[in-house]
């Protein structure tokens, strides 16, 4: 085998098909693109997603449907038994941050009641459920906001 004896493999390479090159070529007059439409002018043949032929689109005729909070996705969750693994009495985002039990991300936190506490703390700028708030309460501690 020497280089210049090497070739492609049989129907590796196609010819290309000549187009528009008199009637007895089989492709000549409208050359392929047939009569008239968008596919037959030149730089027209592609079309935007989405469109459907001037009717009205899918995702125009479906109706809107919902809505993602932002703060919902800033928000990071912390579960209350997690609170009695920190050291500090007074516990606000950073402390948080500083234990690892948010990510340094997160623009908010939100303690979710599962498990038990049973030490006094006190929250800080810290969002609340109605049952984590009770627990935290009888616990002796408090939700300043």
């Amino acid at each position: 085998m020497q280089l210049n004896t090497l070739k492609p493999a049989d129907g590796a390479r196609k010819e290309r098909v000549r187009v528009g090159r008199g009637i007895g070529s089989g492709l000549g007059k409208t050359a392929g693109r047939g009569h008239k439409g968008s596919y037959a002018r030149t730089g027209k043949g592609k079309i935007k997603a989405g469109f459907e032929g001037g009717q009205m689109p899918l995702q125009r005729r479906l109706p809107k449907v919902g809505f993602r909070s932002r703060i919902k996705a800033d928000t990071a969750e912390v579960l209350l038994y997690k609170l009695a693994m920190i050291d500090a009495d007074v516990v606000d985002l950073a402390v948080l941050r500083a234990a690892k039990l948010v990510p340094s991300t997160a623009k908010y936190a939100k303690i979710v009641k599962k498990g038990e506490i049973d030490r006094k703390v006190v929250l800080k700028g810290i969002a609340v459920t109605a049952g984590a708030r009770a627990a935290i309460e009888a616990a002796g501690g408090s939700v300043e906001e």
